[in-house]
């Protein structure tokens, strides 16, 4: 071990015998169940708040010698007292514990490590290097924090992100509860905490600017807009220095702790603000009947490949935390980040199900969207699972009953899983879903039956599941590709600004820049644009499923052709709030479409009801421009659909034009009255969308549907 300052303690110095401590509410009666000296408890892991002081436990199999520090301040080079655990005392098996009086919330802690090294065999051990506790409810990080720092020789303690204690059950929710809101009615809205209001047009203050209490006074335009849930890209704290050298890893896919809220997104100065802050937001969010999803990142962390700084897991116990190629000095790297999780090891395993569990009772969110959730598929040695055991865990466990999981069923080495993903309650984010509308609407041959499929609930993809209609997530755009203006405004990705050469972000963007790369001031091309546009937002809103919808499309926000914007911590990737005055008639038309959406009845839900057994008795046809003779070959590029709701008394006609002129499409006859128009994205606002009771009559027995539109008509039965 390095040399230790004059303040060391011992462990079992700490207290004297047969302390009572309390925790989960629950008085223990430790005379009882630890040794003749008081030395801890091994569970739970992470610093919990008892009675009297601080219960610390740490995992580790195969550590020799293991040292708690505790730091007056985040920027301190030397602990103010470092306490040593005597494995004769404060191990237990392999879990480390220590019980420390007097220790109060909001102290700041972090360990040292000592153990074998060979890399040979997965061992990487350095004691010169502070590490961030697995378990730790919070964190801190030094004004001069250094990535680089962690993965030189020599101590980093001074520049070594800390721990905070934190009591999760100091505070007052105020009667909060989860709102469950059905499947069927809930709009997600895809969300960046810093990006939605970083920008100086924002109207907020300069303190409040990208933060959660930033978010919060941001919630009236969350509500007029009609979503039900935000999803947030990361939250977890992770290393904005994870990046290439001069940019910024803005989106935060690059996880440190699984427990902590990032602190850089808190408008609040102290160690424990950040936590508080998070909840006020949340709450706040449920006052507004808005669910909060958190998109987590359990397939890999920050401390990169081989090569990359000890930060933590490595650390620790790198054999448990990491899947090791087999000559176990190199990571298996199935994230494409560098590393890759060993999310089906039994401690990994149980940091993970203990990771969600706390967010949902403590930190109260509603659901979780799993970052190429088939990493979590994988076995130990990195090869697909038939059985998962960490799925099952997840779904299994009744603290999380009732949340959302939402799996982007994918991961970086190939592994593809959309209608696959292992278990009975995960929703699928459905990345067939947003190539074949876009295929659609840009006019790709063969592209007709495939979006037909995916408007009505994707059967091709899981009708074999016999699952509900809202298993798939469908979405156009999200924070990974071109936003929704760009996706029409860019043949290709114009990725030069992250330094790479325009080497980086996907080359299948299916996009069409409807006639001139970039920005325009041809009214033509800006009106076919909007047109496009509102033709993704009506076949994702319109579709079955659950939809989802990117910051800043309703606006058409862009990113300048950007399709990788990771690492883009500017206007690139910020919300441009000048463009709610730009475009009103684009977020008038998502909010009509929100508005209908969540007024959806639910009696498919009240009594669950399969995607298959709800197309097989429904009422419904497919049309062509004549009726009942839909073209499905592969030069066609339209389509109509027929549907009765009958517990709504409605039946609708949509017609979907893909093709590059006006098409006359014959509607089919009705006893009593008349169809009416509540959809056309090709009328000029206010007419491209109504009320319903305002939808103007058809007097013919056709509808001439414009080039690259959208028409969506009614009838009360």
């Amino acid at each position: 071990m390095s040399k230790q300052p004059q303040s060391e303690i011992k462990g079992d110095e700490l207290v004297g015998k047969g302390h009572v401590v309390k925790s989960d509410s629950r008085k223990i009666n430790t005379s009882s169940e630890l040794p003749d000296r008081t030395t801890g408890r091994s569970a739970p892991l992470g610093a919990t708040v008892v009675e009297g002081g601080v219960n610390f436990s740490l995992y580790s199999r195969t550590a020799a010698e293991v040292e708690l520090l505790l730091f007056d301040s985040v920027n301190d080079g030397t602990p103010a007292r470092v306490i040593r655990l005597c494995p004769a005392d404060n191990r237990s098996y392999f879990y480390w514990h220590v019980f420390v009086p007097d220790v109060k919330p909001g102290q700041l802690y972090g360990y040292r490590i000592d153990g074998p090294t060979d890399l040979s065999s997965g061992l990487a051990f350095d004691s010169n290097k502070l590490l961030l506790d697995p378990y730790a409810r919070g964190v801190a990080v030094p004004q001069d924090y250094q990535r680089t720092l962690a993965y030189e020789p020599g101590d980093n303690t001074a520049t070594a992100i800390k721990g905070v204690v934190v009591d999760s059950h100091d505070y007052d929710w105020e009667g909060d509860l989860p709102l469950n809101t059905p499947a069927s009615r809930t709009i997600i809205y895809e969300l960046h905490v810093r990006g939605f209001t970083r920008h100086p047009n924002s109207g907020l203050t300069a303190d409040k600017r990208g933060t959660y209490a930033g978010l919060i006074e941001k919630i009236p335009y969350l509500q007029e807009l009609g979503v039900t849930a935000v999803e947030l890209l990361p939250v977890f704290h992770f290393d904005p220095q994870d990046c290439p050298p001069g940019k910024v890893n803005y989106w935060g896919y690059a996880p440190i702790s699984f427990f902590a809220p990032h602190p850089g997104y808190s408008s609040r100065l102290d160690h424990l603000g950040p936590v508080d802050e998070f909840r006020d937001m949340v709450k706040a969010l449920h006052r507004a009947g808005i669910e909060v999803i958190l998109d987590v990142v359990f397939n890999h962390t920050a401390e990169g490949d081989e090569q990359g700084p000890t930060l933590s897991f490595r650390g620790i116990d790198n054999r448990t935390y990491y899947i090791l190629e087999e000559d176990g000095a190199r990571y298996a790297n199935f994230s494409g980040c560098g590393n890759t999780l060993n999310a089906n090891h039994p401690v990994v395993r149980r940091m993970i199900v203990d990771s969600l569990r706390y967010w949902v009772e403590e930190m109260h969110v509603d659901g979780f969207r799993f970052d190429l959730a088939s990493i979590l598929s994988r076995d130990e040695s990195g090869k697909p699972h038939p059985n998962p055991p960490v799925l099952w865990d997840i779904e299994s466990e009744p603290a999380l009953a009732g949340t959302k999981l939402l799996a982007e069923a994918w991961d970086a080495a190939g592994l593809y899983q959309v209608g696959n993903f292992v278990g009975d309650a995960w929703n699928e984010w459905n990345g067939r879903f947003r190539d074949d509308i876009r295929d659609f609407f840009i006019g790709a041959s063969g592209s007709v039956r495939s979006a037909a499929d995916r408007m009505v609930g994707s059967p091709e993809i899981y009708g074999h599941k016999e699952r509900e209609v809202e298993h798939t997530i469908n979405f156009v755009t999200c924070h990974d590709g071109f936003t929704l203006n760009d996706l029409v405004s860019y043949n290709e990705k114009h990725n030069a600004a992250n330094g790479e050469d325009n080497r980086d972000g996907s080359d299948d963007n299916r996009s069409w820049n409807c006639g001139v790369e970039g920005p325009t001031s041809d009214p033509q091309i800006e009106q076919l644009r909007n047109r496009q546009i509102k033709n993704f937002l009506a076949s994702t809103l319109l579709s079955l499923g659950v939809p989802m919808i990117l910051m800043g499309d309703e606006v058409r926000r862009t990113q300048q052709g950007n399709n990788n914007a990771y690492c883009q911590d500017n206007e690139i990737s910020w919300f441009d709030w000048s463009l709610l005055e730009q475009h009103t008639d684009l977020h008038r038309f998502v909010r009509f479409l929100c508005a209908r959406r969540s007024q959806r009845e639910l009696s498919h839900e009240q009594f669950p009801v399969s995607l298959n057994a709800l197309l097989n008795n429904a009422k419904k046809a497919w049309h062509g421009t004549q009726l009942d003779r839909p073209d499905w070959s592969d030069h066609s590029h339209s389509l109509a659909f027929q549907a009765t709701l009958t517990t709504n008394g409605m039946q609708f006609f949509l017609i979907m034009n893909a093709y590059w002129e006006s098409l006359e499409f014959e509607l089919p006859q009705l006893e009593s009255n008349r169809w009416r128009r509540w959809i056309d994205t090709s009328l000029v606002s206010p007419e491209d969308i109504v009320e319903l009771e305002d939808a103007p009559e058809i007097l013919t027995d056709s509808y001439l549907a414009a080039d690259r539109s959208v028409v969506l008509l009614y009838a009360s039965i």
